[in-house]
């Protein structure tokens, strides 16, 4: 006989049985995806490290002076050393670039040891091989490069981070890259943060529930998930060839009219900004639509106005939420490659950006650029440079989570 308690036990074992599936599921969906997460990882690691067989063209022990390394030589004696070794040609292209007298010491010995010693990897291996196969590498150099130098190679490292591109991966670093990365993101904050909030207060304290309120609501979500590319001939269209005398500098005197271009920094980062934009909007909106219509009602009973209401009361206790959704919208402008392409992002630049008209490059650029070169080295700085990337992306994101979570203990004391 069917009574109400075999139904509602019925009822209580299936919610109960389905309840653990879906738990089920999620334990191994998390694990398939901390396993991937973790074999990406080490992938990423093999590469940035590893044995490499290095012979030098030079031996840098012949240009010691009185017993001096390199190392322990004065500028001078550095110029000295290329001006013996180089051609008058390539000695007059590097004056013009800049006078080797006004180079650094560090920037000086690297000179040295590209052009002079000029290093040369004749083989590499992996870290997996390296910490496997000792005996084997060591085998391979002793028969093969008897002259080589066999050392294990930490492919990111401070050298490799404060030197610019090189076409020889020895001497390759992304400090270009890297400073095009920071002045881009910085831009692109500047812009997007304080438009996107904006926007998300008016829509949701200001604007009138009616029709032409909503489209422009649903285009906001639309725009959300439109292809970063599309954003990128969005950019090429407005900001590198409309806005070209803006965003090349020649408007403010600072490029020549017949030289002047927008590829640079400041159309990169605009673009990037209205790329998240549609994304600090709306997760904006969901943080002030979380604020309890009591506070206003309560701000509004002591005599407040609609915009002290917004400023003092809705803005703070929304301000943790909006920072989150901030915080996601910039980790992913940081990693973007297509619409900086077509934005005319340099693959190959080895002059530091100095302003927002510079020309640049960034990270996923310039990771891009030597994943795609045949040679192995390549791959190995690849890896190093994704490192770098990933120790970037989590500083941003530890800084701003730091600074959201004070935020929100001083709200909440």
């Amino acid at each position: 006989m069917i009574t109400p308690s075999n139904v509602l036990e019925t009822h209580l074992k299936n919610r109960y049985r389905r309840g653990t599936f879906w738990k089920v599921a999620f334990y191994l969906s998390t694990v398939v995806a901390i396993t991937f997460l973790i074999l990406l990882l080490l992938n990423i690691i093999n590469g940035a490290f590893g044995y490499v067989v290095v012979e030098n063209s030079i031996d840098p022990v012949s240009l010691e002076v009185h017993g001096r390394t390199l190392e322990e030589m004065d500028p001078p004696e550095l110029i000295g050393i290329l001006e013996t070794h180089l051609s008058r040609g390539l000695i007059r292209r590097y004056n013009h670039e800049m006078p080797l007298e006004e180079r650094s010491e560090h920037e000086v010995l690297q000179l040295v040891y590209e052009r002079v010693v000029a290093p040369k990897i004749i083989k590499s291996w992996t870290l997996f091989e390296s910490l496997l196969q000792g005996s084997a590498i060591r085998e391979w150099k002793a028969s093969n490069s008897p002259q080589g130098i066999l050392e294990f190679r930490t492919w990111l490292n401070l050298n490799f981070i404060r030197s610019p591109q090189s076409p020889t991966p020895e001497f390759a670093g992304i400090r270009t890259a890297l400073l095009g990365s920071l002045w881009m993101i910085v831009i692109t904050i500047l812009f997007a943060f304080p438009v996107g909030v904006a926007s998300a207060i008016y829509l949701e304290e200001y604007a009138r529930d009616n029709l032409m309120t909503r489209i422009i609501q649903v285009n906001i979500y639309n725009l959300s998930g439109v292809p970063s590319i599309i954003y990128g001939l969005l950019g090429l269209a407005v900001f590198v060839r409309l806005l070209e005398p803006v965003t090349s500098g020649a408007l403010f005197g600072l490029t020549d009219h017949s030289t002047a271009s927008g590829r640079t920094i400041l159309s990169a980062g605009l673009t990037l900004g209205l790329l998240i934009l549609p994304i600090i909007i709306i997760n904006s909106q969901e943080a002030i639509r979380a604020v309890p219509q009591s506070l206003r009602d309560s701000s509004y009973g002591l005599g407040a106005t609609k915009w002290q209401t917004i400023w003092h009361h809705v803005i703070p206790s929304s301000l943790d939420r909006i920072l989150t959704g901030t915080i996601l919208s910039v980790s992913r402008a940081v990693g973007e490659t297509a619409p900086l392409v077509v934005v005319g992002a340099s693959t190959f630049i080895s002059v530091d950006p100095n302003n927002v008209f510079s020309k640049f490059t960034t990270l996923p650029i310039q990771i891009y650029q030597w994943t795609a070169r045949p040679q192995a080295e390549f791959r190995n700085i690849a890896a190093a440079a994704i490192l770098a990337l990933l120790v970037l992306l989590l500083s941003m994101n530890g800084f701003a989570i730091v600074a959201r979570d004070k935020i929100r203990k001083k709200r909440r004391g």
